[in-house]
């Protein structure tokens, strides 16, 4: 008896030690929770509520992790037609230099990518034949000036009946003659931009300056110093980007679905992240035969960053122009066979710091255009609300890591 009297005696001690164990475990946790929001209240690190799937992140994280945010927007994404293609200038905004006579060249001004203004001198040549042509004007000049007289004289006489119609007819057809020489001497030295004013004073000149048709920049230089040039014979290029725009080609199954006025939302190969947009001015009326395919041309709106003639571009010509509420790919995140999108809220503490709170919220996807997708929301956002637009698996991460620890 008193042994089994002894063994319950045993057992009701062990049970009212298991309750005290227990409710001293319990007041811990609690006391451990009450420290953790105390901890974030006075901004210790990140915490999200058991009841609240959200993730916090302090400003210095916000920062490191380099995340945007901002409202949701409407976006164009109806359907569209692919067009590739490349950057063009007009033609009147190309142009290359040459020279009318063969010379020397005798100093270059410019190199690759100067930007110039039209007049502007490139360069300067120099021949012994260049000041040769200027001395035989001065010289058909001067013959000039004889032979108009001579000719008025002449004419005179003539209408007196004093000399024959021959006399009069070789005066006139001597001073008809060298005016016509001088003519042309004087449109060579319009040409060759030369003041011919200048040259009547017999102030010659020893080179002969290489001038700029167009403003613009330089693209190429094609010549060296001493270099003997022919004439005709290209020695810069010069281009004028402010008019450049986007030439794609559209295949002859697509060409009912394209107009001008349309909207084309293209990428360069060199920078596929940064889309550009255009609007068709021009829809060409003959095909090429090899793609057969029309040319479309299409004036750039945002102009920005490094944009040059022969630049690859791929475009989609937005043919229904439909605006749906879309986000960039980088900001929504699939997770259980659902997609979410993060809310975020700026919050200051009672002490001063600040934190970010990001919120999953479910949404729906639809059509994708490139990298940005349509989203339609579960639930209506108020006015305002901001959504992180980037780095939305880093934030599921965080998410799930916090509420793994948070089982434990």
């Amino acid at each position: 008896m008193k042994t089994n009297y002894k063994l319950n005696v045993i057992a009701v001690l062990i049970g009212l030690l298991a309750v005290s164990c227990g409710v001293d475990s319990q007041t811990d946790e609690d006391n451990h929770n009450h420290g953790d929001e105390h901890s974030h209240e006075e901004g210790g690190h990140e915490h999200h509520d058991d009841h609240e799937p959200v993730v916090y992140f302090s400003q210095q994280q916000y920062d490191a992790f380099g995340i945007e945010v901002d409202t949701l927007s409407q976006r164009n994404m109806g359907s569209y037609v692919e067009a590739n293609g490349q950057l063009e200038v007009p033609p009147q905004n190309e142009a290359i230099v040459t020279t009318i006579i063969g010379a020397n060249i005798s100093s270059i001004k410019v190199i690759e990518g100067d930007k110039v203004s039209k007049g502007q001198v490139l360069g300067f040549i120099s021949h012994p034949d260049l000041i040769e042509l200027q001395t035989d004007y001065v010289n058909a000049w001067s013959q000039l000036q004889y032979l108009e007289k001579d000719y008025q004289r002449q004419m005179k006489l003539y209408d007196r009946k004093v000399i024959s119609g021959k006399e009069f007819q070789k005066a006139e057809a001597d001073y008809k003659s060298s005016k016509g020489m001088v003519s042309g001497f004087e449109a060579q030295f319009k040409l060759l931009h030369l003041d011919i004013e200048k040259i009547k004073n017999s102030d010659i000149y020893e080179q002969i300056p290489l001038q700029s048709p167009i403003d613009g920049y330089i693209r190429l230089v094609q010549i060296k110093m001493g270099q003997f040039v022919q004439p005709q014979k290209e020695l810069f290029e010069i281009v004028n980007i402010d008019h450049i725009h986007a030439d794609l080609m559209v295949y002859e199954k697509d060409i009912n679905k394209v107009n001008a006025h349309q909207k084309v939302k293209f990428t360069l190969e060199s920078d596929e992240n940064k889309e550009l947009e255009a609007v068709i001015y021009s829809v060409g009326k003959a095909f090429e035969q090899e793609p057969k395919a029309i040319h479309i041309h299409a004036e750039i709106e945002n102009k920005a960053g490094l944009l040059l003639p022969g630049m690859y571009v791929e475009g989609r010509i937005l043919v229904d122009d439909t605006k749906v509420t879309a986000i960039h790919e980088e900001a929504l995140v699939r997770e259980g066979g659902k997609f979410f999108v993060f809310t975020a809220e700026k919050i200051t503490n009672s002490g001063g710091q600040v934190f970010w709170k990001f919120e999953p919220v479910e949404v729906k996807v639809g059509r994708q255009d490139g990298t940005w997708i349509e989203i339609k929301l579960m639930n209506d956002f108020e006015p305002g609300v901001q959504i992180a637009m980037n780095n939305a698996y880093y934030l599921i991460s965080e998410l799930n890591k916090e509420e793994a620890e948070h089982s434990h």
